[in-house]
């Protein structure tokens, strides 16, 4: 009878339960909904819902033309809104054949280096935030709002710039302007240097890090994983490297790249863009040459064009056609977390269920990206 009694119980606790995690959650700054399955605190399958801020972007194609386009493209999203510009700009600019002048891609490139900066920050402050690390979060928010304030002295916004438009920009930065962001910089890398030590040598951070999460690289390969998560699972593929776009060719650029496919790694990889970035800054300031930074565009866009790009999160694919008038037939848009979240499904698969928020966080879901 007591044996009995003893098996029944055994069953009981072998059953699968479902635990909603999100839409609202510490860790989670957007909405997603996440089904995981759990049989003894184990996680044995997840079921991502996704749609809750929907908002149909794409099809204002009908009511705005070309130029506003832009502008719409680039609200998708607050952290990633300058390459939101910059790839629906210069997929109207191959449909149209505009050629745009150097200055131009140089300014273009440094503003998306100082986009990933910002991004990279915000999410170092969050991972910090998820461990209780509240002295650490304040820190890497308060050296963001240097980034922040560049941002703003330079465009005029600080997380919706408007500056890039067909055929350029709308304004230019001067020469004495981007040597003062190059030293500002240069001046704050000693404390990114001391913040940064604490998520790679912590034994705390550690302990929450390493061996979690864990992607194979034929993994990443397979799940069509993009940007740090790839990379940090060992796959070099940087949309800065393989595209002809912005002046990265110019400029000696490199993938950071981490092998062990962890969230560690993940955290690595986006630790070392951060002085990443701030190289690629300095390297396109010294190089910048005189001219104007944009040209006239007259006519409307006829036929298509896609160009990727490589935005904080991954790759992003813009899409353009048009038929000759000022509205365009389509404009699409692919986003890195749209490709990153069967990696999330993947790894979530057999993990602890406590380990759950840390791997969500390391994929930095966007999720205004995802659902335009």
């Amino acid at each position: 009878m007591e044996s009995e009694e003893i098996g029944k119980e055994g069953n009981d606790m072998g059953k699968k339960t479902i635990i909603p995690f999100g839409p609202q959650h510490p860790v989670l700054p957007e909405p997603v909904h996440i089904d995981l399955v759990v049989e003894d605190e184990t996680v044995v399958e997840a079921i991502p819902s996704i749609g809750f801020i929907h908002r149909g972007l794409e099809k204002l194609v009908e009511k705005r033309d070309y130029t506003q386009m832009v502008y719409v493209i680039e609200r998708i999203c607050g952290i990633c809104s300058f390459g939101h510009g910059w790839g629906a700009a210069s997929a109207i600019e191959g449909a149209m054949n505009v050629k745009v002048p150097e200055r131009a891609e140089y300014l273009r490139t440094i503003l998306h280096e100082l986009s990933r900066l910002h991004s990279h920050l915000l999410w170092l402050g969050l991972l910090a935030d998820a461990f209780g690390f509240e002295s650490l979060f304040m820190h890497c928010w308060r050296i963001r709002e240097t980034i922040l304030d560049i941002l703003e002295k330079t465009t005029g916004g600080r997380v919706i710039f408007s500056i890039c438009k067909v055929g350029g920009l709308r304004k230019d930065i001067d020469n004495e302007t981007l040597r003062e962001i190059s030293e500002t910089l240069e001046g704050i890398k000693a404390e990114l240097k001391d913040i940064t030590t604490v998520f790679i040598e912590d034994d705390s951070v550690k302990n929450r890090l390493c061996g979690v999460g864990v992607l194979s690289k034929e993994d990443a390969i397979e799940l069509c994983a993009v940007g740090p998560v790839a990379r940090g699972s060992g796959v070099g593929q940087d949309m800065r490297m393989t595209d002809n776009h912005g002046v990265y060719k110019d400029l000696d650029f490199e993938p950071v790249v981490e092998e062990a496919g962890d969230c560690y790694a993940r955290c690595k990889v986006r630790i070392g863009e951060v002085f990443q970035s701030i190289e690629l800054i300095k390297k396109a300031v010294d190089k910048i040459p005189d001219g104007p930074v944009d040209v006239p565009v007259k006519g409307n866009v006829e036929g298509e064009y896609m160009v990727r790009l490589e935005q904080p999160r991954g790759e992003a694919y813009y899409y353009a056609k048009g038929a000759g008038t000022k509205f365009l037939q389509r404009m699409r848009v692919r986003t890195p977390t749209n490709m990153n979240i069967p990696a999330l499904v993947k790894i979530l698969q057999g993990c602890d269920l406590a380990d759950v928020p840390m791997m969500v966080l390391t994929i930095d879901p966007c999720i205004s990206c995802t659902e335009r």
